[in-house]
Parts: C-alpha cells; sequence; structure tokens
C-alpha cells in the first residue's frame, strides 16, 4: 500500500484536504491525524472492519479497547447508554481536551471498536485538524495512537511515517503535538469515577470538579494490572518500548546520580552504547554516550512533551541500555511515571 502524506495547517485548515481524509474514513480507511496529546491512528468507529484494519496495522492485541473521538456533544449520546451528571460536569471544563471518559456503549458501537467489551471510551479533541477530519468523516474516528504496538507514541508525522508508512491509507502532517502524552482516562461505569490512565488533566484537576475520584492501583504497579481485561488504552500491555533495554533508577537525586553513572560506566566496560534520561537540574552530572536532558522539573510539561520523542532518539542513536531517573514531579508527575514504567517493564531500582 502506498501512503499519502498530506499537510496541514492546524491554523489555517484546508478544507478540501479534510474532506479527501473524511472520505477515506467513510469508506473504511486509515488516516494518521495530529491531535493535542499524540497523533492517532484514524479509521471509521462504527465499521467493525474499519476497526480490525486499526489492529492489524498496528499489531495490536484486538482486546485491547480503541478511543472513539467526536467533535460535537451531541455525537455522545448515540453511542453511550447514560451520561451521569458528573460526566456532563468534567465535559463541560474539559472538553474538546485532553480527556477520555469511559461510559456503558449503545449496540452503535461495534464490539470489535469497543475491544469485545461492553462499555466505550469516548473523547474530543481540541486539535482544530481532529476535529474538522472527524466532522468530515461523519462523526466518529477510533483511534489509538498512530504507532506501532508497543514502541513509543508519536509526537509528529516523521515517527508515524516510521512506523506506519506502507500499513495505512493516509498520514496528515500538521506538526508537533502540543501535550506529548496521551489523555487522561476516567471511567465513569463504577460508583465513583476511576482514573485509569493519567494525563494532562491530573487528580487534583479531576477531584476539583467531580469530588471523589479513584486511582486504578494499576497505573504504577505492574502486579495489580497482570491477569485483568483492558477496560482503556495503556492497561496491561507493554507500551511506549524503546529497543534499548531501559531502567529507571529512584531515590535520593544524589545517589540516583552516583547510581546511575555506575551502572552506565559497568555497561560501557562491556561495550555497550549508553544512554541516559535526565532533567536540566542533573544532566551535567553525567558521562554517557547518549544524555538526553528532557527540561527541568519545575515545568513538567516539558518533560512530558519530550518523553516519547526522546526514546525514539535512542533508537536512532543505537544505545544498548538507557537508565532514567524517575520523575514524581508534583504536577505531571503521575502520568510521566505510569508511561515511563511501562516503556521499562516496570524495571526500578530503588536506591
Amino acid at each position: 500500500m502506498e501512503t499519502e502524506i498530506l499537510i496541514i495547517d492546524k491554523n489555517a485548515v484546508d478544507e478540501e484536504k479534510i474532506a479527501r481524509a473524511g472520505r477515506i474514513l467513510q469508506n473504511g480507511g486509515l488516516v494518521a491525524f495530529p491531535t493535542e496529546t499524540v497523533y492517532g491512528l484514524g479509521g471509521n468507529a462504527l465499521l467493525p472492519d474499519a476497526s480490525r484494519k486499526i489492529y492489524a496495522a498496528k499489531g495490536r492485541p484486538s482486546d485491547n479497547p480503541l478511543i472513539v473521538h467526536i467533535a460535537d456533544m451531541e455525537h455522545l449520546r448515540p453511542i453511550v447508554t447514560e451520561v451521569p451528571q458528573s460526566a456532563i460536569r468534567l465535559a463541560e471544563v474539559y472538553w474538546p481536551g485532553p480527556l477520555t471518559m469511559i461510559f456503558n456503549k449503545t449496540d452503535l458501537v461495534p464490539y470489535e471498536t469497543s475491544g469485545g467489551l461492553d462499555t466505550v471510551a469516548v473523547r474530543m479533541p481540541s486539535h482544530p485538524v481532529a476535529a474538522a477530519l472527524i466532522r468530515a468523516a461523519g462523526g466518529y474516528v477510533a483511534a489509538p495512537s498512530a504507532n506501532l504496538s508497543g514502541r513509543p507514541s508519536t509526537t509528529n508525522a516523521e515517527h508515524v511515517i516510521r512506523d506506519l508508512s506502507g500499513r495505512i491509507d493516509m498520514i496528515i502532517d500538521s506538526g508537533e503535538s502540543d501535550i506529548g502524552l496521551e489523555s487522561t482516562i476516567v471511567d465513569f461505569t463504577e460508583d465513583v469515577p476511576v482514573i485509569l490512565r493519567p494525563g494532562y488533566i491530573n487528580l487534583a484537576m479531576l477531584s476539583e470538579v467531580l469530588g471523589e475520584v479513584k486511582i486504578d492501583p494499576g497505573i504504577l504497579d505492574a502486579a495489580a494490572e497482570k491477569g485483568i481485561r483492558p477496560k482503556a488504552p495503556g492497561m496491561r500491555y507493554r507500551h511506549y518500548a524503546p529497543k534499548a533495554g531501559l531502567k529507571i533508577v529512584e531515590g535520593e537525586r544524589g545517589q540516583v546520580i552516583s547510581r546511575i553513572q555506575e551502572l552506565a560506566d559497568a555497561a560501557a566496560r562491556e561495550g555497550k552504547r549508553t544512554g541516559i534520561m535526565a532533567s536540566d537540574e542533573t544532566a551535567g552530572y553525567y558521562r554517557a554516550d547518549v544524555v538526553k536532558d528532557l527540561g527541568s522539573v519545575s515545568r513538567d510539561e516539558d518533560i512530558a512533551h519530550r518523553l516519547f520523542d526522546a526514546l525514539r532518539q535512542f533508537d536512532d542513536e543505537d544505545v544498548d541500555v538507557i537508565y532514567s531517573e524517575a520523575f514524581d514531579t508534583p504536577r505531571m508527575g503521575q502520568a510521566i511515571m505510569n508511561r515511563l514504567l511501562k516503556a521499562a517493564g516496570h524495571e526500578v531500582i530503588y536506591v
């Protein structure tokens, strides 16, 4: 398959180009497109065969549910059986935006899209190209991240091209994603809303609107997610992994620096090419083949934005092992650590 690359300026959306991409989706094809979080791999959410194509293109397990993207609130109720008042309040504050909500689904959503579940994950992205594409496609676009399953998510079109060119019909290039981590996922099918995946919208922000909110234990605990059937993307299966082995070192800053350097030196003596992920505050202390400074811990939005790109750059640099600091920052630390732990297969060294 030849994949068409379409450049669309998010500040001046070309309606003719969007209409072409929308027709591909209406006809059951696949289009990768930008959102404010990461790039998504879109298919018609109401066509079972389109969802099957998404799973095949990504190499994704078919019981890992897809998120249905909408652009207008009027399109929510036809696909869900009930919308709690708490979810309406949250939507009023954070939709459109980096928030996914889980509801019980109607028969309009095929089980191929919901991963065989009676629930459906729904999001309304704020990216103007994404919104225009969803409307052009008929209102319902199923879209996981536009990467090969298990690899770091894609935050620009070049990432998507490397992973999916030749596997899908079209890739829309609108530059870098603003946030760089996938949306927060909140489950509204329980008595109390439950965070299933942390993101830009954190616990404090959710609690301010909803009051009581629970956190799924599998977010940061590998043991808690074993044996479960994933109710949302990012649960159970290993995600975001670079080709090199990745280990996280967590503890007091000085001890972390010393331990990471010891590990990198030992790996280098074995002839391995070494990589280190650090912050503005610590990057200068390290010696390795490749040191990635993800940004200041005082601006953890920058760390989140750069994380997936850094993991992919390590692949380009052909490193054999990667050692990363833990980023337990107040604002987005839980979201960053959730992705980092999954990328490392939960391999953590405590010092």
